[in-house]
This record gives C-alpha cells, structure tokens and sequence, in this order.
C-alpha cells in the first residue's frame, strides 16, 4: 500500500501550476529550498562521489582484475621509451644492427601486451560503471518508495526521473570512464616522472618546477566547472519535470487548445538547460585547452634545452628521446587528469544530487520496536483528540479534536462538504502522515508505534481516482497480493463487476493497459480498483468515494458486491452515494475539520442540520434516490 500511495503522489506531484518557483532539494534536511528568492546551495565537491565508493567495492575482483590490466598497460607504455632509446643509439650502429630486428620485435610484443591489457581494462571499468549504476537506480528507486507522501507534495516527478536518469549517467560515467582514464593517467604520470629523474634528473628539475605553474590554475578552473556542472543538470531537470508534467494532461492540454504554448514553454525550459551546458562545457573546454597549452609549452621548453645538451655532447639522442617521451607521457597523462577531472566534478554534482534523495528520512518512520498488532485481526479504530495540518499548509489545519471509535464489523460513513477533512481521516489511517497531536488506534495499537508495513497489511483502500498501471489486467487487480492465483483473481474481477467489460477486452485478463489506464473509462477503472481491493481481503475496508465514477447500472452491481465485500468488516466509507449512506450503520458529518453530526440516515434527516442541507441539495435520479454532492 505504501508503494501504491507514493506511486500515485509521485504523479500527482508534476500536477502543479505553471510558472512556479523552481525548487531544489536541500542537502542537509532532504527537503526542498526556493532559489527563485535568492537561496544558494552548497557548492558540489568531488567528495560528494565518496557515499558512492561502497557500490564500487561490492564488486573487488572486477576492481582487482581492472587494476591489473591497467598496471600491465601502464607497465607496455612506460617501457616503449627505453626501446626506443636503445634503436637510436645502438640500433643504427655497425654492432648494434644484428639486435635491430629484436629491438623491433621487442616492440611489438610491448604493443601486444599493451593492446590486451586496454581492452581488458576497458571491458572491466565499463561492465563495473554499468554494475554500480543499476545498483545505484535500484538503492534510490528503493529509497523513493520509502519516503511518505509529504516528500512527494515537495517535489516534482520530472525532477526525480531526471535524477534516476541523467544524473545516474553521469555517475555511470565516472565509475566507468573517467576513473579509469584517471587511474591510467595517474599511473603513467608518477611511472614517467619517476623514469624522467632516472634518465636525467637536470631536466626532470626544470619540469618538476613548471607543474605548479601548470596544476594551480586548473584546480582553480574545476571549481566553476562544478559549479556550471550543477547548473546544467537542475536546468535539465526543470525541463524533464515540466515535459513529465505536460505528457500527463496531454487531454487537458489539447482539450483546451494548449499544445502552441505548451511547446513554446518546454522549448524554453529545453533553451535554458542548453545555455546551461553550453556555459558548463565552455568552461570545461577553457580548462583543457587551457591545460594542453601549458603542458605542451612547458615540454617544448624542456626539449629546447635538453638539444643544447645534445649540441655539447653530454647526453645521447636517444637519452634525449627517451626523456622527451616520458615528458610526453607526463605532460599528456597531467593534461588527461585536468579534463578528467572537470568530468568527475560534473559527476559530483549529479552524486550530490543523488545523495540527496538516499539522505532525505521519511517523516513517517518505522518504530524501531513495533508493538504487534493483535491476531486475529479485530478491525477497531479509534481516533483520539487528533489535531492535523498538512506540511504544504502547515497554518490551515485540516482537522482538529476529531475523536470518534468504530467499532469491528461496523460500517461507518463520513460525509461533509468539500474540504472537511473526510480523506484526511483515511490519510492518517493508513499513516501517511503523522498527526500534530492526539492518537489514532488500530485494534487498539497506536499506529505510530505500529509497524506501517503491518498496519497497511489490515486495510484495503478504494481511492476516488484509481491508480492503473501499465501492466496487464491480471497484474492491476493481483498489485498489492502478488502471490494471489488466477481464479481468485477472476473471482474477485466477477465480485467487482468487471469481468463482462475484461473479458470483452482483446487478451481479457492479459490484455496490456495503457499508462494510468487511459484506455479504460472511468467506470472500468474504478471497477478494477475494487477487484483489487477484493482480492486483497483485508480486514478494514476504506472506501474513498468507490463509486463516484460509475453510471447507475454499474453501481447497482458494484454496490451489491461492496455490501457483500463489507460484511464482517469495518468499513469506512467516504460518501457520496446516498445508497451507501443509507446502508451505513452511523453516519459521520464534518465541517471544517471536525465531527458537527453523527446518527442514522434517518435521525440526521428528522434533525434538519447540515446533513438535511446536503440531502436537499441533490438532485434526483432516475431511480428516485439522492446523489449526495460533495
């Protein structure tokens, strides 16, 4: 049920209006902040990919066997220098011509190992950036599904599939690519410096002095590489929340003749993210041209000197080439490192942005010592003293000093005008927030200090709007009782009513549903949502308004499977039938959040309150009963 509920407010929460404030998370609370006010945000450091380094080490012997493979291609690299240095001095020399043909089959074999020991490192390091990256989605889509809906109020779906998507790529990316174009370039810089002072330790001098000079301005240009990096990315969520946010209400949209300035708006949030990126690559292009200048210049320098030692006769050609080479390997392995490092800056700031959602505590917890709920299960509730506010309008309280007691097996309808707090009631029942104040009890278990998985367990909700995945029929109606066989599904599908119109369908029951149900009517929906809450066989039933979306003969049939449904069962219906009013054993009437009636259809009626006030207010069927307005 948890994963149900946060499913359906994940796609509620893109349903905002246009041209809001853009939102963004906040690391430290894993809530959101308002930067159209003015608000700033930690800067994202490569330590943010630090909570990530676990997923790598799930998975040692591919780390081993590509740390491996990249010291043996270190290892081929760093000794074609030294054969080359013995072709130019002894290759060409009366004595040394009988060695040359060795000296370049010493070669080959240098560029063979090197050439296997690539491509293992490449299979290892790419195949390990796919592993940690399906574990990550799955560690954060995992995480999701535990946050309470007061966390999805927040936040925008696009916002989140932006962060399961583009951010994991960039993390992908640098578990993959960029390490280990980092580690290579790391080896081969410390193994060619060191070789650089072994060959000549004069020249290494003037080299080892220009890398300050080279080093300092790079780090200083990764910092705004980080931050156009972070920049980038929550442009490109903007977009992805607001195209989430549009393909949802494609009907509204084109219903009211909103498709022009639904394009020219995600064109724009599509031209920000550009600028963006744009601005974050030119950044990144600055620091490696930047860096392959300095580098490049400072081995120019170096070689020009190390000619006039030449000139002078105090070392050979192929010393000097030997030296030229591995400035080579260090000079391009020091330039690789500031490219790469502006790489995993950019993947910082998606690791931040990831680790935000890992970090962010549902409000709702599991107690660390759940109280048991009593078996069998008994189906009492009880609310006591409850004061409650949502956190969207934490100053407008929704209900307050409700208290009220069902009894099990009793069937209980609340009923009110709009914004009475009557879903509320349901909301806190199945603890998807918490309360201000007061207890709530189920079979006689504070639910707070109840395990939320075990209490979900004994209630089966029918929501006014379904929510219908894009799965098969069979596995709508089997979602919550996945283990549930086939004729019970079918069982529960005839209870519902909606084995004629599945049965009609081109698969029946395997047929394939479009997203959200869109190829079904409202009726059909809600009947399936009432197959599954039949299969689930709990023993509280919450009925939210179950038949608000069905014409008369379909409620007929849906109503007379609900009352079987109900039987033995505590029921707590929101109404708007009046059938279902009346065949409640207590009606509960709220106004502005608390309980203002409560008696039988008939006592409410002979009482001439808000409850006859309402009554009057409906309109008459073609059946002769009241449809009570909401």
């Amino acid at each position: 049920m948890r994963a149900y509920t946060s499913l359906k407010t994940l796609k509620q929460a893109g349903a905002k209006v246009l041209n809001r404030p853009v939102w963004r998370f906040r690391k430290t609370q894993g809530v959101m902040a308002d930067h159209s006010q003015g608000q700033t945000r930690p800067k994202a450091a490569l330590s943010a990919l630090k909570p990530l380094i676990p997923y790598g080490l799930a998975y040692k012997g591919r780390i081993a066997a590509a740390l491996a493979a990249l010291a043996a291609a270190s290892g081929a690299t760093l000794v074609v220098p030294i054969a080359v240095r013995r072709v130019i001095d002894f290759g060409f020399s009366d004595e040394g011509r009988a060695y040359i043909g060795a000296y370049f089959a010493l070669l080959v074999v240098v560029v063979g190992v090197l050439a296997l020991a690539s491509a293992l490192r490449y299979y290892c390091v790419i195949t390990l950036g796919e592993r940690v990256v399906a574990d990550l989605r799955a560690a954060v889509f995992r995480h999701l599904t535990s946050l309470d809906p007061a966390f999805f109020d927040q936040t925008k779906s696009g916002e989140i599939v932006s962060r399961l998507t583009a951010d994991t790529t960039q993390v992908k990316a640098a578990f993959g690519v960029s390490i280990s174009i980092a580690l290579r370039n790391l080896f081969l810089f410390l193994g060619a410096t060191a070789l650089m002072i072994i060959t000549s330790p004069k020249l290494s001098a003037l080299v080892l002095l220009a890398i300050p000079v080279i080093v300092l301005p790079l780090v200083f240009s990764g910092r705004a590489v980080r931050r156009r990096s972070r920049a980038a990315q929550d442009r490109l969520a903007d977009a992805s929340a607001y195209a989430a946010e549009a393909i949802g209400a494609v009907r509204t949209m084109q219903a009211f003749g909103m498709e022009s300035l639904t394009a020219a708006r995600f064109t724009a949030a599509a031209e920000e993210a550009f600028d963006a990126a744009r601005l974050s690559t030119t950044m990144r292009a600055f620091l490696t041209g930047a860096g392959i200048f300095l580098v490049s210049a400072s081995v120019v320098g170096v070689l020009w000197y190390g000619a006039q030692d030449v000139l002078a006769g105090q070392m050979t050609g192929g010393r000097l080439s030997q030296f030229v080479l591995y400035a080579v390997f260090a000079a391009s392995s020091l330039g690789q490192l500031s490219e790469v490092y502006g790489e995993l800056a950019q993947a910082a700031g998606a690791a931040e942005r990831l680790g935000e959602i890992l970090a962010a505590k549902p409000a709702v917890e599991r107690p660390q010592n759940p109280k048991p709920l009593p078996e069998p299960p008994l189906g009492t509730v009880a609310f006591e003293d409850v004061h409650f506010a949502y956190p969207t309008r934490a100053d407008q309280r929704a209900i307050h000093g409700l208290s009220f007691a069902v009894k099990s097996g009793e069937r209980v309808a609340i009923v009110g005008p709009s914004g009475a707090g009557k879903s509320t009631i349901l909301q806190l029942l199945l603890r998807f927030y918490d309360p201000q104040s007061g207890t709530i009890r189920v079979d006689g278990v504070a639910v707070h200090e109840a395990d939320p998985a075990a209490l979900r367990a004994r209630m089966a909700l029918v929501p006014q709007e379904p929510t219908i995945f894009a799965a098969s029929v069979l596995d709508n109606i089997r979602y919550g009782r996945p283990e549930a066989t086939e004729d019970e599904v079918f069982r529960a599908a005839e209870l519902a009513s909606a084995d004629g119109f599945i049965q009609a369908l081109p698969e029946g029951y395997r047929t394939m549903i479009g997203e959200r149900g869109v190829t079904l009517s409202g009726g059909q929906r809600q009947r399936l949502a009432i197959a599954r809450a039949i299969l689930k066989d709990a023993p509280i039933l919450l009925l939210d308004e179950a038949t608000s979306a069905l014409d008369a003969e379909s409620e007929r049939k849906v109503q007379t499977a609900l009352d079987r449904l109900m039987e033995g069962r505590t029921t707590l219906v929101i109404a708007h039938r009046l059938a279902t009013v009346r065949s409640a054993d207590r009606i509960l009437v709220m106004d502005k959040g608390v309980i203002v009636e409560e008696g039988t259809h008939e006592t409410l009626l002979a009482q001439g309150g808000l409850y006859a006030r309402l009554a009057r207010l409906q309109f008459t069927s073609a059946h002769g009963h009241h449809e009570a307005a909401e």
